[in-house]
């Protein structure tokens, strides 16, 4: 079976009685692990107003884990493009291209990234919905083309960099987007995971090719926590958990510590939100994590996986990671016999 390729998303989670320094301290170890496990990606998330988050100056972390990374491709899972100019954006990521050549991505979304008071402290005001959000991309490629010299206003640096640009999405709009404009696109399934199949069917079947891609090229997102057993595993996982029923409860705050029994954290209707929310989490150890990936990416055909793992105890996030990409490697030396019961699974 051939290697299919696998990276992070990281949103520099800050665990509770932690710092944002300590928690920028720990996303160059897991990038610089990461360097080492193979991984080929390393992204990094744009949220507001969370204090559980140390990513919001995107293109500053990006900076800060390419200068400590030597082979992994480093970007962004996603700008929040409404939030910025796309001159301003193309300057910055066309300055991280001149540092670190052939090394960064630059994904987009069109959702704010935060509450709407905060978003207004973004955009000074709330007249860009989103609506704009193709017309900021195609001015966002435009700045970054090769006939970027053409153009009255230029990003400098950037105009020729064409650092490659994705779409981010969470709904069918983003895979609708991705393949009119013949982009790669990353489905947000680790938090959105209800229209992961109709958006790959329609980014699949819509896709346009262009000069950035000749055929469709889909990445899908999961929450991957991995310990040496299961138990431990959902032990772990138990601060996610907690963390989405948080977000329900509208008390969000820095990541808290694993707890010995959920079920005493939420109630019935809280279970019930958290669980959907993170329907697309391989949760286990190294058999369970290997079984639940390689079932993932037969139901999906993925070109690309990329892992989410917000785990308090920093070494146990490194191990985490660890086994995940060892799970990886593992799955591509199997025989191609061995996938015909995952293949006949339906989503």
């Amino acid at each position: 079976m051939t290697m299919t390729p696998y990276s992070i998303l990281d949103l520099s989670p800050i665990p509770e009685g932690s710092t944002p320094g300590q928690a920028l301290a720990n996303s160059l170890s897991l990038a610089q692990h990461a360097d080492n496990f193979g991984y080929k990606r390393y992204w990094l998330a744009e949220h507001h107003n969370m204090t559980g988050n140390a990513s919001s100056a995107t293109a500053v972390v990006i900076g800060h884990v390419a200068a400590g990374t030597k082979r992994i491709r480093v970007g962004s899972g996603g700008v929040m493009l409404p939030n910025h100019a796309p001159l301003v954006i193309a300057e910055q990521f066309g300055t991280l291209a001149c540092l670190y050549p052939d090394r960064i991505d630059l994904g987009v979304g069109r959702a704010p990234g935060t509450d709407p008071l905060t978003a207004r402290a973004l955009r000074r005001d709330l007249q860009d919905t989103g609506e704009g959000f193709p017309q900021d991309v195609l001015e966002l490629q435009g700045y970054l083309s090769r006939q970027a010299d053409q153009h009255p206003v230029k990003a400098v640096p950037g105009m020729g960099t064409e650092v490659p640009i994705w779409i981010l999405g969470s709904s069918l709009y983003g895979a609708q987007l991705a393949a009119h404009l013949g982009l790669p696109y990353a489905f947000a399934s680790h938090f959105a995971p209800s229209d992961l199949f109709d958006a790959l069917a329609v980014y699949r079947q819509t896709f346009r090719p262009s000069a950035h891609l000749v055929s469709p090229y889909a990445m899908v997102l999961v929450n991957v926590i991995a310990a040496a057993t299961d138990a431990e595993a959902r032990y772990l996982f138990t601060s996610v958990q907690q963390h989405f029923v948080r977000m329900r409860r509208n008390t969000r705050g820095q990541l808290p510590p694993p707890i010995a029994n959920i079920d005493e954290f939420w109630n019935e209707s809280e279970r019930y939100f958290a669980s959907q929310m993170l329907t697309c989490s391989v949760v286990g150890g190294p058999d369970t994590v290997k079984a639940g990936l390689h079932q993932l990416l037969m139901k999906t055909q993925a070109d690309e996986l990329m892992f989410a793992g917000q785990i308090f105890d920093h070494q146990a996030r490194l191990e985490s990671f660890e086994i995940a990409a060892k799970a990886m490697m593992s799955i591509a030396d199997m025989p191609a016999s061995s996938r015909t019961e995952a293949a006949a699974i339906q989503p």
